[in-house]
């Protein structure tokens, strides 16, 4: 598309085209990946989320020394806020990593193609539906994949329960083991007071086809976002005993809990400062 050209030559800085560009990538003769990555489209993302996460969310990330610079990887994070915030930011910081960019495959919700537009663009950018399926297969192509095990669990939490972390599933530990994929947990502080809710509107949720519609202020708050990545964490056991994967869960989930604990420790009183 001609006009679509036009404007990425307008606002995409060389910076982004260079970082896009060194990306390592696997396209097919129309410049898409497999499961819809376009590095044009993702240059206009990245030049968007860039601005916000240095702008408007004033991010500061740790740690990412610790994502490797080329192979799989399997970063999972805390859920937090009503909008995937969370997963834009850690992809943004995995698209800018001083270390070595890469592109940020994260696995999101299923109802997001009922959007009109929006699938279509995250996708573009290197989204894709939260199926095992997909996530193996984008492991086994030495992909660097978002995951927050949390679910909607995390992400329509109320305000009140912030940083509190909820059930896991063990799916992650199980792939992580299958594919022999190194864990390079987040811990996320700051997304939960961008949009925080307070209720959830489950008759209106069930009517748009949505898991959850909250009650909450209806604007992005500029909060001040900590990102902090954890060494890597190599798991091992039988996929098919359910009491070694809770057991992995678990591990998971005290390492998060920890990186949590050192962003608040961090931000202090520095919510929107």
């Amino acid at each position: 598309m001609k006009w679509f050209t036009k404007l990425k030559d307008v606002v995409v800085p060389p910076e982004i085209e260079q970082l896009v560009d060194s990306m390592p990538h696997n396209l097919g003769s129309m410049g898409y990946d497999p499961w819809g990555y376009n590095p044009e489209t993702a240059k206009v993302g990245l030049t968007v989320l860039k601005w916000m996460y240095d702008h408007y969310f004033r991010v500061e990330a740790t740690g990412l020394e610790n994502v490797p610079t080329n192979g799989r990887a399997f970063v999972i994070g805390n859920h937090s806020g009503q909008l995937p915030m969370d997963g834009t930011l850690i992809g943004t910081a995995l698209a800018t990593n001083p270390d070595g960019p890469r592109i940020p495959r994260a696995m999101i919700e299923r109802f997001f193609p009922t959007v009109p537009f929006v699938y279509t663009f995250m996708t573009q950018c290197g989204a894709t539906i939260g199926d095992p399926v997909n996530c193996i297969k984008m492991l086994e192509n030495e992909e660097v994949v978002i995951v927050f095990p949390e679910g909607v669990r995390g992400s329509g939490k109320l305000y009140k329960e912030r940083y509190e972390l909820k059930r896991m599933g063990t799916g992650f530990v199980r792939i992580a083991i299958q594919t022999n994929s190194p864990i390079i947990p987040v811990g996320v502080v700051g997304c939960e007071e961008t949009m925080p809710s307070f209720g959830n509107f489950k008759s209106l949720a069930k009517l748009i086809g949505t898991p959850y519609f909250p009650i909450a202020i209806p604007v992005i708050l500029p909060a001040k976002v900590f990102l902090n990545f954890g060494e890597p964490i190599h798991l091992e056991g039988d996929p098919d005993n359910e009491t070694q994967m809770m057991e992995k869960v678990d591990e998971v989930k005290e390492v998060l809990q920890e990186l949590i604990d050192l962003g608040l420790e961090q931000r202090g009183e520095r919510i929107f400062g």
